[in-house]
């Protein structure tokens, strides 16, 4: 089947949406309220249960339930960006009216990369047989740091990029609205938002490589694993709006990601033997985050947990 005018299609729509989120809904500076980001929030996941129809009608339903599955997990393990998100907004004090458009620049460099990465795991896999074992080995391995990782208790402050970058970049020491670069005094400075910018970016590249090689331990088609994730990653925006607070006292949902990964990562090393089937894999997946939420009862102190300092000096 030829694929080309389906990867037409969709980066269309993908473009063409974002275009309008941008330029219209979203051109001015302004908070984002529930309401709006559980709106959006539901246009997204329905626009991709859509997609999922298409695929389930046009390619045939094991390649449905592929999407659904990668869909799934993708968007699982997004809900670490959720909370990295949270951090760096309070550490930098990103004003809430800002904080928009930070996330959708960083998506938009977030589809690239992934883009790239989907294209190489693809060759890879295909070239390389082995490389299957060696991306199950990274992901399990992932998830077992995940386990001891507290997104809440990160220090911004302490990453490397984020040195180098004052170090070679003049900055601003104050906002200017939802600017990256002002010109002050003759020259031009990067403002404390695209400082911002840059640490999400950065962030994502941690995030999508857990993430991209997780999609192929359910299929090995390129089309699924790229729109899957693009689709989870389109949705992070409102999800973060609409759940970032929320988040912050699942205290066991980290735990819940992190075996996430390592089933998948399982999963990938023992296919040649012990295969485990899409719909079980979804099953899986779908009790394990179900019971870290169930677990995670409300825990007010995980709040307070996050850095609270005052944001540094540029």
């Amino acid at each position: 089947m030829n694929l080309l005018p389906l990867w037409v299609a969709f980066h269309v729509l993908v473009l063409a949406l974002l275009a309008l989120d941008l330029g219209v809904f979203h051109r001015r500076a302004r908070v984002i309220s529930p309401r709006e980001a559980a709106l959006a929030s539901t246009f997204w996941i329905l626009l991709a249960l859509a997609f999922n129809a298409g695929i389930f009608f046009y390619r045939g339903p094991q390649r449905g339930l592929d999407f659904f599955t990668g869909y799934v997990i993708e968007y699982a393990l997004s809900v670490d960006n959720v909370f990295v998100f949270a951090v760096l907004f309070r550490y930098f004090r990103v004003p809430p009216e800002s904080q928009h458009r930070v996330l959708m620049w960083g998506i938009l460099g977030a589809l690239v990369l992934r883009g790239g990465l989907v294209a190489a795991g693809a060759v890879l896999l295909q070239r390389f047989s082995w490389a299957l074992f060696g991306l199950g080995a990274f992901v399990f391995f992932t998830g077992i740091r995940l386990l001891s990782h507290k997104p809440e208790a990160m220090d911004p402050g302490k990453s490397t990029i984020l040195r180098l970058t004052r170090k070679i970049i003049p900055f601003s020491p104050d906002f200017h609205g939802e600017r990256f670069f002002v010109r002050e005094n003759g020259r031009w400075l990067a403002t404390p938002l695209f400082l911002v910018l840059l640490v999400v970016e950065v962030t994502d590249v941690a995030f999508a490589l857990d993430s991209v090689p997780a999609i192929f331990a359910i299929t090995r088609d390129p089309f699924i694993v790229y729109t899957s994730n693009v689709f989870a990653v389109l949705g992070l925006r409102a999800f973060y709006f609409l759940f970032a607070a929320l988040l912050l006292h699942f205290r066991h949902l980290s735990r819940g990601l992190a075996a996430v990964l390592m089933f998948v990562g399982a999963k990938m090393l023992a296919e040649k033997w012990f295969p485990i089937s899409t719909p079980v894999s979804l099953l899986v997946v779908a009790m394990i985050l179900a019971l870290s939420v169930v677990a995670s009862k409300p825990a007010g102190k995980a709040v307070a947990g996050l850095p609270g300092r005052d944001r540094p000096e540029n």
